[in-house]
């Protein structure tokens, strides 16, 4: 996979639009202003690939990115943004359950924590549904590069606790910044490519 060559497809705005899965699918999750689209951005060395927004909540659609390889990229609308209207949340939630619902072929959730502080109740309730459904995940820790070294250390050890369970190799600390993590999540996700292409 040249992640370089990854390429913006479309948006899709509710469930019925999806188009249907014809390729194995690596998924970005994540609440709003996690992070996500830095991440993206990082991920597939690309700027621009990912819009970031300054704008908590801005990001309401599921967009798709094709990349040479044989896979998709999803990337899902934040979650957990208090000032978004009800009907808007509903519409996340129809969303959110009709894509993970519809037997598409997910190979990977890459889902994002934001490092500096505990998961958040919705972060907490993603993850138990990935665990319930199956879904392989990793967990990106995020803004790694925004904690010293003394509050690094103690995030890290806090992480074990509120994500009891969930191994430490896939639980990876991640900074759009100085790129770490970087080649850690792009290893999964060739792995992806190589089961989904054996």
């Amino acid at each position: 996979m040249d992640f370089s060559k990854a390429q913006f497809e479309k948006a899709y705005g509710t469930f019925e639009q999806l188009p249907p899965c014809r390729e194995p699918e690596i998924v970005f999750s994540g609440r709003s202003n996690v992070g996500k689209s830095s991440l993206i951005n990082r991920i597939f060395n690309r700027k621009n690939l990912a819009r970031v927004s300054s704008v908590p909540g801005k990001t309401v659609t599921i967009n798709f990115y094709s990349v040479a390889g044989g896979v998709k990229i999803v990337d899902l609308p934040g979650y957990g943004y208090a000032k978004i209207a009800r009907a808007e949340k509903q519409r996340w939630a129809k969303m959110m359950e009709g894509y993970f619902k519809s037997g598409r072929d997910i190979r990977l959730v890459v889902q994002l924590v934001d490092m500096r502080h505990p998961p958040t109740a919705d972060d907490l309730t993603m993850i138990d549904f990935l665990e319930y459904t199956g879904y392989p995940f990793i967990i990106a820790l995020t803004k790694s590069d925004k904690l010293n070294k003394t509050e690094y250390k103690n995030r890290l050890e806090s992480i074990k606790t509120e994500l009891k369970g969930i191994p430490e190799d896939r639980i990876i600390p991640f900074s759009a910044i100085n790129g770490e993590g970087a080649d850690t999540i792009r290893k999964y996700i060739l792995k992806c490519e190589e089961e989904a292409n054996a």
